[in-house]
């Protein structure tokens, strides 16, 4: 179908503006209809289901190239939460890419929601522009998009400032360039001139790297006063390490300070891990690691002579993607890992794994190097993995949603309040460790074998959940201490699974805290 205007006159509806408590920025929120110029439906504006808000919704034509497209404004350049209205009455969800300004910054999926007339709602955190914005929606298959009835923006209107120095970079900023906005520099460059409290603000656009960007041992702020490096407010900057290629030194960005925090950045296509952490005391916000050629994000210590009480500790791994990270081999490409060589206090939360061609989660531990130290993993998901976007499977991957162990070596590890979701093996797996591990109020759905597998150990399992929908698999097995609180498959759904049916969803919020939903209904495991 021809790419047409929607001709309705409704405009945009007039928002309301809310005091943030606390603070001196005002939320303003305002709501564009679907229906509704500037809009843009490549489709049909119909009205033939009840429940629609306006005068009609978008029914977009069923092609991938095929979007329904919104004129956003925001007075200044920042986090902007959509919420996105929607019904789906088939069966299947119907995957979307997120796009603004030009730039995929999302995937949302929209699930089944039972009926063509059953609207609810998702809900999504973008960067914006000061000034307008383009939001589109395409679909990533012939199944086209749901039938989209209008999308609320909420966007704040003054951006929090450094207290500190501040240097930013650019695409096209020079090594002795001044830093300032006007003057950009190199993110190498800045790396080097930044002093401890500091910010950093990368611009919007991509950075195209051949060899690895290291921020050193040495450097970085204080518990009060991090150094840190951010995505400009309403922007999205993506480091791009297409030109290495894969060979383990080949790493995309190596944090070995301690005291940073790393925002808003996006980093691909790297030869070997997209972000390695070796320092401690580090958070790690906001990130999107894709399609790196080892594991998108791991923690481990910086070279092998680094004594153990040096190896990375109490670093924040907070609201972070993990997806679609691939090795040739097929078997070393997990989302997250903190395996092999790292401390204590290491914590993973508000965090997202899929489609990874190995695990969803690494922990492993080998004799060479001996115990890691008990790592926390909660609120957070890993769904897909074992299978890229694209489909492709590799025989040699583990693909676990959580992996816990290795070697049978001991570690006492914390994991609660998680999910794992369609994963091409075990959902949580203890996998060769025996230790006392805290498991508790997490939920498996669907994973291919089991969606709990434990053989070994003195774990303590408390509240947890286990169904299956689609998928046979195997029952599940724990060895420790298991209570009545668990609800463990073993041939029937217990009573909580009716909150898990329907079609996986997430997101982050405008706080960063994750989202998931189950047939559009928001589930808090």
């Amino acid at each position: 179908m021809h790419l047409r205007p929607l001709l309705a006159t409704t405009g945009l509806l007039a928002g309301t503006l809310i005091a943030l408590s606390g603070a001196s920025a005002e939320a303003a929120s305002a709501r564009y209809e679907a229906e509704a110029s500037p809009a843009v439906c490549t489709g049909t504006i119909d009205s033939d289901w009840s429940g629609y808000s306006g005068s009609g919704f978008c029914n977009g034509t069923n092609a991938t190239g095929a979007y329904a497209q919104f004129t956003v404004n925001a007075a200044s350049a920042g986090q902007a939460t959509l919420s996105i209205r929607f019904a789906n009455g088939t069966t299947s969800a119907r995957p979307a890419s997120l796009i603004v300004n030009g730039t995929t910054v999302q995937t949302p999926s929209f699930e089944a929601t039972g009926a063509w007339s059953t609207w609810v709602t998702k809900t999504v955190t973008v960067p914006l522009a000061a000034g307008g914005n383009t939001v589109r929606l395409s679909p990533t298959t012939s199944g086209g998009l749901p039938n989209l009835d209008y999308l609320d923006v909420t966007t704040t209107d003054s951006t929090p400032q450094p207290t500190g120095p501040v240097l930013y970079v650019a695409p096209n900023g020079t090594d002795g360039a001044a830093g300032t906005q006007s003057a950009p520099t190199t993110l190498p460059s800045a790396i080097s001139r930044i002093t401890p409290g500091g910010t950093i603000y990368l611009r919007g656009g991509t950075y195209s790297y051949s060899s690895t960007v290291t921020i050193p041992q040495g450097t970085g702020g204080t518990a009060s006063a991090r150094t840190t490096l951010s995505a400009y407010p309403g922007e999205t900057p993506v480091l791009n390490f297409s030109a290495q290629t894969e060979d383990p030194a080949n790493r995309g960005l190596q944090l070995f300070g301690s005291y940073w925090r790393l925002y808003g950045l996006v980093v691909e296509h790297a030869g070997d891990n997209g972000i390695y952490v070796g320092g401690s005391h580090n958070v790690v916000e906001r990130t999107v690691t894709r399609f790196n050629r080892d594991t998108g994000l791991q923690l481990g210590r910086i070279a092998s002579s680094t004594p153990r009480d040096q190896w990375p500790s109490d670093n924040l791994i907070l609201s972070a993607e993990s997806h679609d990270n691939a090795d040739s081999d097929g078997e070393d490409a997990d989302g997250f890992a903190a395996k092999l060589t790292t401390g204590t206090g290491n914590v993973f939360r508000y965090a997202v794994s899929h489609n990874n061609i190995d695990d969803g989660w690494d922990l492993y531990t080998k004799t060479d190097t001996g115990a890691i130290g008990p790592v926390t993993i909660e609120y957070s998901l890993s769904y897909g993995n074992g299978t890229l976007s694209d489909g492709t499977v590799n025989s040699n991957g583990d693909r676990n949603g959580y992996k816990l162990g290795g070697d049978d070596i001991a570690v006492d590890h914390v994991v609660r309040h998680s999910i794992a979701y369609k994963n091409g093996k075990h959902g949580f797996t203890y996998n060769s460790n025996p230790g006392s591990m805290s498991v508790a109020g997490n939920v498996g759905v669907d994973n291919a074998q089991r969606n709990f597998s434990w053989d070994a150990g003195t774990s303590v399992f408390r509240d947890n959940t286990s169904c299956r929908f689609t998928v046979s698999g195997s029952n599940d097995k724990t060895v420790g201490d298991a209570d009545a609180s668990n609800q463990f498959w073993s041939g029937t759904n217990g009573s909580r699974c009716a909150s898990y049916s329907g079609a996986l969803g997430w997101s982050f919020a405008t706080d960063g805290h994750l989202v998931v939903t189950f047939g559009g209904k928001v589930v808090t495991p």
